[in-house]
């Protein structure tokens, strides 16, 4: 079956998230590259991203924390001006070719206004904090189903994760496309696993070419 439907992950997918991640090296008073040195290592092991807190702030309580920032205007959010400079150039490719445009990953609910924004003809845009299921889970892709309203193979799934969106997306039946860019795409590339993805690019720019051979 032919690609209709390409949904996109969100954090190092469209946007870029160093500066988010600087922010609690920051808060915590760690120096950054020892924080992102940590973050390495808890990809490495494949552990859940928030362990790093564990691993640099034993006992941190993180959701204390973002309340106590979001009082003083410092919401753990992304922003416009984290978005990869080849993020909306795709969607207006895309969007050319006829395909229809979803955004959805493992964020806060207070995402999806920040996405709703984009100048972009979007069809749906959603988060894990709303549907209250996060990726792997295949209750996560099965949304992304029904929000489509396409059959998995009519779908395509891009992401930066081998765990969390090329293996889930594929098992359900929809296309996936692995971007190669941000922590865990360049530490999940050398991975056997990379083989199930439908293609690898580097660049946002290269998806239509590699929606067109999926086809």
């Amino acid at each position: 079956m032919a690609i209709h439907v390409v949904v996109f992950d969100v954090g190092e997918t469209l946007f870029d998230e160093t500066r988010l991640w600087g922010l609690w090296a920051d808060w915590l008073g760690v120096p950054r590259l020892t924080f992102f040195a940590a973050f390495g290592a808890v990809i490495e092991r494949g552990w859940h991203h928030r362990r790093v807190f564990d691993l640099v702030a034993p006992g941190f309580d993180l959701a204390a924390a973002r309340r106590e920032r979001a009082l003083g205007g410092d919401a753990d959010v992304i922003g416009p001006e984290d978005l990869y400079p080849d993020a909306l150039p795709c969607f207006q490719r895309l969007t050319a070719l006829g395909y229809r445009i979803g955004i959805v990953g493992n964020q806060l609910a207070a995402v999806e206004p920040v996405l709703r924004d984009l100048p972009a003809e979007l069809t749906f845009v959603a988060s894990s904090g709303a549907w209250g299921v996060e990726k792997p889970a295949s209750a996560f892709f099965q949304r992304i189903v029904d929000q489509a309203g396409a059959a998995p193979p009519e779908i395509a799934y891009v992401g930066d994760r081998l765990d969390n969106d090329i293996l889930p997306a594929r098992d359900l039946g929809m296309a996936a496309i692995f971007l190669r860019r941000g922590p865990w795409g360049m530490i999940h590339a050398g991975r056997p696993e990379v083989e199930r993805a439908s293609a690898v690019i580097d660049s946002l720019a290269e998806l239509p070419d590699a929606l067109a051979a999926c086809a």
